[in-house]
């Protein structure tokens, strides 16, 4: 016990994490016991409780996960508040390779999907380039932001980027020379995420002005504002057909933590609100059609809660609590039946869709 003690004063605090993380994911992996509703085809909500093995693999980062996003089927790439980007093979549990350039914690993570490069975004006001097989250095560095850059999106054809900040502004970058083509400014604008709508020059963006605003990024240019919601707009993402985007909101108590679906079309209209967390709603996704037998789309919150609602009814199908995470601050569609979900407290959570009985959620590993 003594030589214990003594080894464990002399290893640094990462170290002692670490360890301390390995422990726990060996008790993790036994039969743990999870809550969550369903919602069945009579539209009764009922309770069930579920007895299920865990698998925990090595964990990505030794502190919260800020953001996470699917590089292909097997891998994806994550940033949080150790600074460190991470590309991880969540089929297999194991880290690929760790990225480390940042001065200060990771705020939001882009790339295109089957490409090997990929950006993030941090609170030190740059967004760094990565390259899965490449050199450990970032392969380019966009600086121009005068405070923490809180949105970033890439183009379809990963030539250009768009970055958003809380300093107001937007900036278009040609991702080849890493030179800055365009700056827009609006009052007030802080931007909370960007997102680009797939074959098309457009740019979707929110705010804390609780606004969702599209953007040209020919000239980067306002091309619609859509009607201001009641609270700061947290998140959004356009549907795979570019015609459909959600946004979601902070809150508490019920009061706002909301997913708002838009049309992207002429209309331009409001369609429907999904509505049911008690706790900022943080991401919001489009789920593969595959996955039901009705279009669906996921939320995660603040609240520890993953929900999966009817896209066009607004109807809750079902809740999964991943209780002890903390909040829950990024989802990313794995594959066509998973998603994986960033945590504030335990790392990344790999969720399975089930439909044994129906449709259902459940949580198959953390990592």
């Amino acid at each position: 016990m003594l030589l214990l003690r003594r080894r464990l004063q002399r290893a640094p605090p990462q170290q002692l994490l670490c360890r301390f993380r390995a422990t726990m994911g060996k008790l993790q992996s036994k039969l743990k016991h999870s809550t969550y509703r369903y919602s069945r085809p009579d539209a009764v909500l009922e309770e069930r409780f579920q007895t299920r093995a865990l698998q925990e693999y090595s964990p990505a980062h030794m502190d919260a996960v800020s953001a996470v996003a699917a590089l292909d089927s097997d891998l994806c790439v994550s940033g949080g508040n150790d600074k460190t980007v991470v590309a991880y093979n969540w089929k297999t549990g194991n880290v690929v390779r760790r990225f480390q350039g940042h001065e200060h914690e990771i705020t939001k993570i882009a790339c295109v999907y089957k490409s090997k490069q990929f950006f993030s975004a941090s609170r030190d006001r740059k967004v760094l380039m990565w390259d899965l097989h490449g050199s450990s250095q970032p392969s380019q560095q966009f600086s121009g932001h005068t405070m923490a850059v809180t949105g970033v999106a890439v183009s379809p054809d990963s030539s250009q980027l768009c970055t958003g900040s809380r300093d107001n502004t937007l900036l278009l970058w040609d991702v080849g020379t890493g030179q800055c083509v365009e700056r827009a400014s609006v009052s007030r604008n802080l931007v909370t995420h960007l997102c680009w709508v797939p074959r098309e020059p457009y740019v979707l963006q929110t705010s804390e002005d609780k606004t969702v605003r599209l953007w040209d990024s020919r000239g980067l240019q306002v091309a619609h504002i859509f009607p201001a919601k009641q609270h700061i707009q947290t998140y959004c993402q356009v549907s795979e057909d570019g015609h459909r985007c959600l946004s979601c909101s902070n809150g508490f108590g019920g009061e706002g933590c909301e997913a708002t679906l838009w049309d992207l079309r002429q209309t331009r209209n409001r369609i429907c609100e999904y509505k049911g967390h008690f706790q900022t709603v943080a991401s919001c996704v489009f789920l593969p059609r595959a996955l039901a037998w009705v279009p669906v789309i996921a939320t995660s919150s603040y609240d520890c809660k993953v929900k999966i609602w009817n896209q066009d009814t607004g109807a809750c199908l079902f809740t999964l609590s991943l209780d002890g995470s903390g909040p829950l601050t990024s989802l990313a569609v794995g594959d066509t039946t998973s998603l994986l979900c960033a945590s504030f407290s335990r790392g990344i959570h790999l969720l399975r869709v089930d439909h044994s009985r129906g449709l259902e959620l459940r949580e198959v590993a953390a990592f």
